[in-house]
């Protein structure tokens, strides 16, 4: 069983003894801390223009990557404090002796939603789906035999999640940790706690996906054991059970996604307002003010005070989840999202079937999904030749432009780590930049 005093560690790496939550700085603890280091972030950044939706979208209309993660931030701190409020009742030690307060639950849930897409690459999913398919079947196939299987697994299925890990926690020219977060929100962030193979061994929420590449595993395991984590599976492969708080993480961004993309979909037209308000209305129906509905008089703000009902009812029954099943949870018993268990689960499917249909699958998006594919085999293929031309000594002067986008970079000497930093250097790109990387190496000036 997990317990909660190994779970709110505010160890970082490199530390040389333990930090206590009793003798922080009331006025900016350490879990603070975490959020400015990330909103600060040259990576963070970055996601004002990368894709949520809509690649390459002209519209203010649109929410980014940012904006995403900014919503899912502030709802995130809220399941976390109404869930801390809890725990604390129900665990008075924990405040008593240790000096957790629900803001620190707030604050950890807060800062892994905030971080939770830096690690996305440019054009959304269709970005991690196109390096992945670069690998899998287009020229990036020519490395399979210099790679282990789980190294290959790494590329074939390119993770954000993964990628994220990296960011926030990558050691560079001896300076530890990348953005040096507490080990707690390192916990909450990592939502599929285990190595990419084997690929989905069960049907448990935390296989869905995978959440550290073969070159960042040493380090995983040591926030995974620190936080005392329980390992799961096989032993010579390396899973663990999610960091209880990571529920709350993800079911931050169901909500947003659920609710604020379909409200993209309308305010692009592509939904009609009646058909959302319609879907909106039986999501809230336990909930609605009718006297309060009725009488707002144009639909922009019938459909904001119907977004705002529906983001506070989810959040609600969330939290509601959660702590009837917190024994489950630390025991690693819990095995599914918290929304899956919700009284609203058909509302929400249907909202989500409508956005597919309507947004996901639009003519828009799937045409530029696609140039995206395009311009990220691209450029993969330019950086990916450049190093394997310098590791065979045929190094074209071509491929030394390349090379000056990793100056003061140390370059691994292993094909595995070329590779993967190609991968991350692309995931770092925005939208912008990786187009207008494509455009100068087509000859496009």
């Amino acid at each position: 069983m997990m317990h909660w005093e190994d779970l709110l560690s505010l160890q970082k790496q490199g530390d040389t003894k333990k930090r206590l939550r009793i003798e922080e700085n009331e006025s900016r603890t350490g879990f603070e801390v975490d959020y400015d280091r990330v909103i600060f972030s040259s990576a963070f950044r970055s996601l004002q223009d990368k894709t949520q939706v809509i690649p390459l979208s002209k519209t203010s209309f649109v929410h980014t990557r940012l904006t995403h993660s900014l919503e899912v931030s502030v709802v995130g701190r809220s399941l976390g404090r109404q869930v801390g409020k809890a725990i604390l009742e129900k665990h008075p030690h924990l405040y008593k002796v240790h000096g957790y307060q629900s803001t620190d639950f707030g604050a950890i849930v807060a800062a892994a939603a905030l971080a939770h897409d830096i690690g996305n690459p440019p054009f959304g999913h269709s970005g991690e789906k196109a390096i992945g398919t670069y690998f899998l079947s287009g020229e990036g196939q020519r490395f399979k035999s210099k790679l282990t299987p789980k190294q290959y697994q790494d590329l074939v299925d390119f993770e954000g999640n993964a990628n994220g890990f990296k960011i926030l926690t990558e050691s560079k020219n001896g300076v530890y940790g990348g953005l040096r977060l507490t080990f707690a929100t390192l916990g909450a962030f990592m939502k599929y706690p285990k190595e990419s193979l084997p690929k989905k061994p069960t049907k448990h929420i935390a296989d869905k996906k995978y959440g550290v590449f073969q070159n960042d595993v040493a380090f995983f395991k040591e926030v995974a054991e620190t936080l005392g984590l329980m390992k799961r599976g096989a032993e010579e492969n390396m899973s663990y059970h999610r960091h209880p708080l990571c529920f709350l993480v993800e079911a931050a961004d169901d909500i947003c996604y659920t609710i604020i993309d379909f409200e993209d979909g309308i305010n692009l037209g592509w939904i009609p307002e009646e058909t959302a308000l319609e879907y909106l209305l039986q999501l809230v129906k336990d909930s609605i003010n009718k006297e309060k509905y009725a009488g707002l008089s144009q639909s922009k703000d019938r459909l904001a005070y119907l977004r705002s009902l529906a983001i506070n009812t989810l959040i609600s029954e969330a939290v509601q989840i959660f702590i009837e099943n917190e024994e489950s949870i630390l025991k690693g018993e819990f095995t599914e999202a918290l929304l899956d268990r919700s009284r609203y689960r058909a509302q929400i499917t249907d909202i989500i079937k409508e956005s597919i249909s309507k947004i996901y699958q639009s003519p828009e998006v799937v045409e530029k999904e696609l140039a995206g594919y395009q311009i990220l085999s691209t450029l993969l293929d330019a950086y990916t030749a450049a190093f394997e031309n310098e590791a065979n000594g045929t190094l074209r002067h071509y491929d030394k432009l390349m090379l000056k986008s990793f100056e003061g970079t140390p370059i691994p000497s292993s094909t595995y780590g070329y590779l993967m930093l190609c991968c991350n250097h692309v995931s770092m790109l925005t939208d912008g930049q990786a187009l207008q990387l494509f455009q100068k190496i087509k000859g496009n000036l």
